[in-house]
C-alpha cells in the first residue's frame, strides 16, 4: 500500500525498545493482597531500619506527600540521601528521573514512567539523580516515601533544586499517538 505525500511525511513508527535504566535506580514490584473487603500492600519489612528488599538502604524517616491534579513538583535532588517512593495503585503520577552524577555510566540519562495506575511498586532513587513528578490523575495524588537521611532546614540540608523545566517543559506532557 502506498501513502499519499502528506501522510508519508507525517508517518513514523513508535520506538518500542526498552530505555536504559539509570544506574542505581531500582524498581521493586510489590504484592497486593485483595479480598472482598479491600486490600493491603506491604511496603517494607524493616530490621533495625534496614529494608529487606533494598539491600544497603536504612530507613531514617518516612514521609507522606499529596499533589493536586495537574501539579508538577520538580526537580530536586540530594547529595547524600536515597529516596524510596511508593504511589498507591489508585493514583497516577508521572515520575521523571535524570542522572546528574558526573562520571556516572548513565550520566545525563533520563527515565520517565508512571507510578500507581493499578500497580504497586517501590522505586529507589539514589543520590545525584534529580527527580520530580506530575499528577496525571483526576484526583489528589499521594506519595509515601522512605529516606535514609533525616530532613533538616539548617546548613546540613541535603535537598537541592533544579528548574521544573530543566529537561524542557514537554517532559511533563502526556505522550500522544
Amino acid at each position: 500500500m502506498n501513502l499519499n505525500a502528506s501522510s508519508l511525511a507525517a508517518y513514523s513508527v513508535q520506538d518500542y525498545k526498552s530505555r536504559p535504566r539509570i544506574q542505581g535506580v531500582e524498581i521493586h514490584e510489590l504484592k497486593r493482597f485483595t479480598d472482598d473487603g479491600g486490600n493491603i500492600t506491604e511496603l517494607a519489612r524493616l530490621e533495625g531500619g534496614n529494608h529487606q528488599w533494598l539491600p544497603g538502604f536504612v530507613a531514617r524517616q518516612i514521609n507522606y506527600s499529596e499533589m493536586e491534579p495537574g501539579a508538577v513538583k520538580a526537580f530536586h535532588l540530594h547529595k547524600r540521601q536515597t529516596d524510596v517512593w511508593y504511589v498507591p495503585p489508585g493514583d497516577k503520577l508521572l515520575l521523571v528521573l535524570h542522572d546528574c552524577r558526573a562520571g556516572s555510566p548513565t550520566e545525563k540519562e533520563t527515565m520517565r514512567f508512571v507510578l500507581g495506575d493499578g500497580t504497586s511498586r517501590l522505586v529507589r532513587i539514589p543520590p545525584g539523580v534529580a527527580h520530580g513528578a506530575r499528577n496525571i490523575g483526576l484526583a489528589r495524588g499521594r506519595i509515601l516515601y522512605f529516606v535514609d537521611v533525616q530532613f533538616s532546614t539548617d546548613e546540613t540540608c541535603d535537598e537541592g533544586r533544579l528548574p521544573w523545566d530543566y529537561l524542557g517543559a514537554d517532559i511533563w506532557e502526556i505522550v500522544r499517538g
